[in-house]
């Protein structure tokens, strides 16, 4: 049986990042995007970063252009963007697809684990997926949920 360690993605600096590097902490999956609605989540998700890292937590962010063209920038673009608008210290990824043919294969596998309201697909950006220190997929989180409601279920995890 698989689990979140079992992964790898790109970081946004171009390195292949294997999930293994996290083993034993939770995690916090999301996908984001710099021109949407929910863009402003960055600052909430920065804060349960510095707020619950030292205590396990690793917030983990995968720009993702697949709604809306919400996340239209490079790489370089979205970094610049996250660390000057709000200070993201936390672990960003490359872009990927959450849906579809192409969908990296961590989505695909958080999907299975936790399909959600509409059948397995990634509904829109800021979709979050809690995973506990043992690898396995806690709770999925709509994209309305704002971070700081996760606090209480991050908080029992660690």
């Amino acid at each position: 049986m698989a689990t979140a360690y079992d992964f790898s993605a790109t970081t946004i600096d171009g390195d292949e990042q294997p999930l293994a590097d996290f083993t034993g902490r939770a995690l916090l999956i999301v996908n984001v995007a710099s021109k949407c609605g929910f863009t402003p989540q960055y600052a909430g998700l920065e804060g349960l970063h510095r707020k619950f890292g030292d205590r396990g937590l690793a917030v983990l962010g995968f720009p993702c252009d697949q709604f809306g063209n919400q996340e239209p920038g490079d790489e370089a673009e979205i970094k610049q963007f996250c660390s000057l608008t709000y200070d993201v210290r936390f672990p960003m990824f490359a872009k990927l697809e959450v849906n579809g043919d192409g969908a990296h294969p961590l989505y695909r596998w958080l999907k299975t684990e936790q399909p959600g309201v509409s059948g397995g697909e990634i509904e829109w950006n800021f979709t979050k997926f809690l995973v506990g220190p043992s690898g396995d997929v806690v709770k999925r989180y709509g994209p309305a949920t704002e971070p700081d409601q996760l606090a209480g279920d991050i908080a029992a995890l660690l």
